[in-house]
């Protein structure tokens, strides 16, 4: 990891933890931005997940609908844009960032969000991260951060990008500019460039720091979308590319009676057409067996689980992780659907089920680079040296799922990453190997979207196409997408004796 974005530990002279006869906010100190804070802090040190702590945090320290609003905004916000902040304070205190103790760094980064990103008045950001470092270490240290943030102060952020970037080449100056590792940069120039739209790449990079709408499925077999649009018309409206997707227009998702009941979920529209496309692929026959590969924590299982019902096929969905498959269930549960749940591990799932499904969806764990914008933190988690590993794994889950899947079946190959290791690579070692055919995915996606003229940018690979999602061009995350048909079984009559 570059030191902009690293935040380890250094040799600053300030103490980083707070006494215990120290309360952990103070005058000056909103709850917001200690909750904030706090999430922040769990983030670097425990390995949490903002988006799953967030609302705990935010829940126990009773927060306003506002202030709740203020405090995702200061904690996605800085976790976003951290890698461009780190470099502006190091600029504006003249050391390296790893020489300021972590939690004051948290700190500053916060205070920097508020200074160059919000519209919170100057002598407000800085007296608050004045009173929280003197909280949280001190006298000392919160001199410190009130010269270094009034210093960010005095300069606006187009001007901050451009002193920081000066001499730099022009893949990491997107990487300051845009908060981004220099490695994933590349992954995205890579994926881009095989669609022969490099010069689509800032307006990537500027898409995973933007914040994302809330889009809903409307399970099949309950109200349809129109219908829940009709029924919520100041909370919902219509998608944008998936014919069962919605928009949360305003307020939260759980106040929609059909999500809090059930029978429509919080699904990215990406995740909605990258499953309705393993249905489109071909007509459905009643009795059908379908497979989800790797179904936590359940949300495309629930999906297909309620199209199984209306389509009379049977689902089984398998989960490796006993906590995950529990989620699984617990997914499913509203649904009444003929669906079994298994806790298996995907790679050896055919040695008990070969040749079973007559459709299958696997989507493979990987390094998440397509949902940066939900998960901002996993830009500063994964690193390079991660792929190789989950590279392994695809290869050895898709083989798996090409051995379960009936002779004729199809498999849809799902990420949520545009990394070409873990996309069109994998596929491609698949096809090799097991003598599969690949679907035209773009144009079958397309079929199975609200949208005729939805641009894929689809890319060739043998008799077929695969499909790449992207925030900046779709809305949606940047899911990938391979449909591939297991190759028919020989004909006895014409096999040699």
């Amino acid at each position: 990891m570059s030191p902009a974005g690293a935040g380890g530990r250094g040799g600053s002279p300030y103490q980083g933890r707070r006494r215990p006869d120290q309360p952990p906010a103070g005058r000056g100190v909103t709850r917001s931005r200690q909750v904030a804070f706090e999430v922040l802090r769990a983030v670097d040190e425990d390995d949490a997940y903002a988006n799953l702590l967030l609302p705990h945090r935010i829940s126990a320290a009773r927060l306003s609908p506002s202030d709740a609003g203020l405090a995702t905004e200061l904690t996605y916000g800085t976790l976003r844009r951290r890698g461009t902040y780190d470099a502006i304070i190091a600029e504006a205190s003249g050391r390296d960032i790893r020489d300021i103790d972590p939690p004051l760094l948290d700190v500053l980064r916060l205070g920097a969000h508020q200074l160059l990103s919000m519209r919170t008045p100057s002598h407000a950001a800085v007296n608050e991260s004045v009173e929280q470092a003197a909280r949280i270490a001190s006298r000392g240290a919160s001199g410190f951060v009130n010269a270094i943030l009034r210093k960010i102060s005095r300069t606006e952020l187009a001007d901050w990008l451009d002193q920081v970037s000066e001499g730099l080449t022009d893949e990491r100056a997107l990487a300051v500019r845009h908060s981004h590792p220099d490695w994933i940069v590349r992954a995205l120039r890579d994926a881009l460039t095989a669609e022969h739209r490099g010069d689509e790449l800032p307006a990537s990079l500027a898409a995973n720091n933007e914040s994302p709408a809330v889009s809903i499925v409307s399970l099949p077999g309950f109200d349809t979308p129109d219908e829940l649009v009709a029924s919520n018309p100041d909370l919902l409206v219509s998608g944008r590319i998936s014919p069962r997707g919605l928009t949360l227009a305003s307020g939260d998702p759980s106040w929609v009676p059909q999500v809090k009941a059930g029978r429509a979920r919080v699904q990215d529209e990406g995740s909605q057409l990258v499953t309705l496309a393993l249905l489109e692929a071909e007509p459905v026959r009643p009795g059908e067996l379908w497979l989800d590969m790797c179904a936590g924590p359940g949300g495309k299982a629930a999906l297909l689980a309620a199209s199984a019902t209306e389509l009379q096929a049977k689902l089984t969905a398998n989960e490796l992780v006993p906590a995950r498959a529990g989620l699984v269930r617990a997914a499913l549960a509203p649904l009444a659907a003929p669906v079994t749940v298994t806790n298996e591990d995907g790679r050896s799932f055919a040695d008990s089920h070969p040749g079973t499904f007559d459709r299958v969806l696997l989507d493979a764990p990987c390094t998440g680079l397509g949902a940066l914008r939900r998960r901002p933190e996993a830009r500063w988690r994964k690193q390079s040296s991660d792929v190789a590993e989950l590279v392994q794994l695809q290869e050895e889950l898709l083989e798996a799922a090409l051995a379960a899947v009936k002779p004729g079946g199809i498999v849809a190959y799902v990420t949520c990453s545009p990394h070409q290791a873990e996309t069109t690579a994998v596929v491609r070692r698949a096809v090799r190997i097991s003598g599969a055919e690949v679907l035209d995915a773009a144009a079958i996606a397309t079929r199975a979207s609200s949208t005729p003229d939805l641009d894929l940018g689809a890319r060739p690979l043998g008799d077929g196409t695969l499909v790449q999602l992207w925030p900046h061009r779709h809305g949606t995350d940047a899911m990938f997408l391979a449909l591939l048909r297991r190759a028919p079984a020989a004909n006895p009559e014409k096999q040699t004796p």
